[in-house]
Order: structure tokens, then C-alpha cells, then sequence
């Protein structure tokens, strides 16, 4: 049988660098905190809640970089069977394809093959989230008035990375024994971003079965997004 998620995790084979906080600032804390009760079994809804006495941001900053860091990895494990034969558009099964549109190089939405957008997309987010007038690292430094809606779409965007990799690749994460935490993951993202609006409803819609399946609180109760 092929090696376990854990393996690979250990490993840090990731599809980009990962990437780190500085140990002794805030964030790295919280990056610590976080990481602690993710392991600790507890209630993935009770984890996403933000700690008290702490600052909004600063919790949403810290769990998109831990998203692209372990989004990264979900998508490692199956990258070497994401090739341009097997995958030529970036989609979701047949009724869903996304389109690249960074409005630099690509101003129009573009379809292409799903290796070449996880790279584009990856490299977009790694840009991001190292742009300190974005992220600021520095404590005391506001965050931009664009914050919240920049991080609303660079999780939009990795969503994305889940509903290629359930849909095209699930074979393989069964075969890596991996399906458990990569569900789990797939759990925390979406219990986060409900918990503070960060990705609507709609964009659900490819996997929306096996959302209500793991997480039927985002349909029943809660914010409406």
C-alpha cells in the first residue's frame, strides 16, 4: 500500500514552498496556537472561532497562509498525475472550468491546462501574501482596507484546488490513504471561511453533496452567505 498523507506531510513535499512565519512575532503565536488545537481533536468549528483579546485580521492572516501552505500540499501528492494529457482544462468535472485571469499577463479569463494553472495560481497567492502592504509583518501595522476582500479571493481561488482534486484526482488520494485528512483539511477551510464570511455559498456548488456530507452545519445554521 502507498505511504500515508502523514509521509508526504513530513516530507513537506508541497507543490510551492511553503511558506513560514518568523518565530517570535505575533503571528507566528497565533500560526502556533492554531496549529496546537487543529491537533488537539477538538471541534473543527470551535477551532475556527477566533481567540479572545485577539485582532480579526491578524487570525484571517494567519490561516490563509496555513490554507496555501497545506492547500499546497493536497495537490503535491497528486501533481505528478496532473499532467497536461490527463488534465488539459483546469475544471471540476463537466459542467465547471475555471479560467486564469490575473489582469497582468492574462486580462481576459483563459482557459488552460490544470498543471499550468495550479503554478499561475500558486505563484499569484506565494505574491500576495509576501507583499507586506497586504500582509504587513511588522505589529501595529494596519492591514489594508482591501484585506479582508484580497483574502476573500485568494480562498475562492484555492477552493478551486479541493474541487479539481476531489472530482479528477480522488483516486489517487484513496490509494495514499490520505482521503481522512485531506477531509479534514477540506473541513477546516470551509468551517473557517464560513465562520467569517470568506466564500460564498455558491462557490460550494461542485461539491456540494460531499460538503453537506462533512459539514451539514454550513446549510443549516449559521451566516448566509
Amino acid at each position: 500500500m502507498a505511504s500515508s498523507f502523514a509521509s508526504f506531510f513530513a516530507k513537506d513535499k508541497t507543490f510551492r514552498p511553503k511558506k513560514k512565519f518568523e518565530p517570535g512575532t505575533m503571528r507566528y503565536s497565533l500560526h502556533k496556537q492554531a496549529s496546537a488545537s487543529l491537533k488537539s481533536g477538538l471541534d473543527l468549528r470551535e477551532i475556527v472561532k477566533l481567540p479572545s483579546n485577539e485582532d480579526e485580521d491578524d487570525w484571517i492572516a494567519v490561516h490563509v497562509v496555513d490554507f496555501f501552505n497545506r492547500i499546497n500540499l493536497v495537490y503535491g501528492i497528486v501533481s505528478d498525475f496532473c499532467t497536461q494529457e490527463t488534465c488539459p482544462t483546469m475544471s471540476g468535472g463537466p459542467r465547471y472550468e475555471y479560467r486564469w485571469c490575473d489582469g497582468v499577463k492574462y486580462k481576459k479569463p483563459t482557459s488552460l491546462s490544470a498543471p499550468d494553472y495550479m503554478t499561475l495560481l500558486m505563484e499569484w497567492v506565494e505574491n500576495i501574501i509576501n507583499d507586506e502592504s497586504i500582509f504587513p509583518i511588522q505589529v501595529g501595522t494596519p492591514f489594508p482596507k482591501n484585506f479582508r476582500s484580497t483574502c476573500k479571493k485568494l480562498l475562492s481561488r484555492l477552493y478551486r484546488v479541493f474541487v479539481h482534486v476531489y472530482v479528477h484526482h480522488f483516486d489517487r488520494v484513496v490509494d495514499l490513504q490520505a482521503e481522512p485528512h485531506v477531509n479534514m483539511c477540506y473541513k477546516h477551510f470551509c468551517y473557517f471561511c464560513h465562520e467569517f464570511d470568506l466564500l460564498k455559498k455558491e462557490e460550494l456548488a461542485p461539491l456540494y453533496e460531499m460538503t453537506n456530507r462533512l459539514c451539514p452545519e454550513l446549510f443549516s445554521v449559521g451566516r448566509q452567505n
